[in-house]
């Protein structure tokens, strides 16, 4: 299975190529970039260019891109509307954000790649009608420029009301949409679990997520290495290899003090290879 690592791990620290050679140097051939504007500035054409000129002479590939979750650079701390949420009702405001993703998706022009994942809703949403028609309507515009730039737009299942595997399969049956899914196999174990989300979503999973908590907090753990993950990994990555698709083993990490960077680079090494193992 393909290796993917995603630049998450490093959210904190400014995206610059010295990064991406850590990930190729250590062996990872591709990876997911988070758009969080202190880490990759998706407005920022120097180092948008910095980095495609980077990737034009690297075998290092760009396989996905985190779409904006903020367009701040403090992870929304300036205040409620630097939230980027598609399920905005107020037309004004969705659209707004709407222009905010479709900044992140030009990165395409400069450098390639074949996913933007996106979330429907934020962390604890609740259900509504009235924000499953607004994101309707804002996925049909961000496909459409999506699909000019030569990117498919994923949506995640993230622990809220309207993203549960279950929901998400609604939600494309409800809209029509040709979508697929990108499998974030800690949100599933925060809510339904990871073989029914698996079994929810398989004929239209792409990509994926792992990392590790224990059912309740979206802590991002190292799996194998860090105290209190609860995921079966075992059984995950034989759903994995038993799925008609092919998906690539993406893990998105967070920093933690007990694998400083850039040593941490090998513990991620053998992550991948007791996945592998299994």
């Amino acid at each position: 299975m393909d290796h993917v690592l995603s630049t998450h791990l490093f959210v904190n620290h400014r995206l610059n190529t010295v990064w991406l050679d850590k990930i190729r140097q250590a062996g990872i051939p591709a990876v997911e970039i988070f758009c969080a504007r202190q880490h990759l500035d998706y407005r920022d054409r120097p180092q948008i260019n910095e980095l495609g000129h980077w990737f034009r002479a690297s075998e290092l590939k760009l396989h996905s891109l985190h779409s904006p979750m903020y367009s701040d650079d403090v992870w929304g701390r300036s205040g409620p509307n630097s939230v980027i949420n598609i399920t905005e009702p107020v037309k004004s405001k969705r659209l707004m954000m709407i222009d905010e993703i479709k900044r992140a998706l030009d990165i395409a022009e400069t450098i390639p790649f074949r996913y933007l994942v996106q979330h429907l809703g934020v962390q604890e949403e609740e259900y509504d009608e009235f924000k499953v028609d607004a994101a309707f309507t804002a996925l049909e515009e961000i496909n459409l420029f999506a699909r000019e730039r030569g990117v498919e737009v994923l949506l995640e299942n993230i622990p809220n009301q309207l993203s549960s595997a279950e929901r998400l399969a609604s939600f494309l049956q409800q809209t029509h949409l040709k979508m697929n899914f990108c499998l974030d196999v800690g949100h599933a174990n925060m809510k339904e679990g990871v073989s029914t989300a698996y079994t929810i979503l398989k004929s239209r999973i792409r990509s994926t997520h792992l990392h590790d908590n224990d059912g309740k907090t979206d802590s991002h753990l190292w799996p194998f290495f860090s105290e209190g993950g609860s995921i079966d990994w075992k059984s995950t990555v034989e759903l994995l290899r038993a799925g008609d698709g092919h998906y690539p083993l993406l893990l998105e990490l967070r920093e933690l003090p007990e694998f400083p960077l850039p040593q941490s680079f090998d513990i991620v090494k053998q992550i991948f290879e007791r996945l592998e193992s299994i």
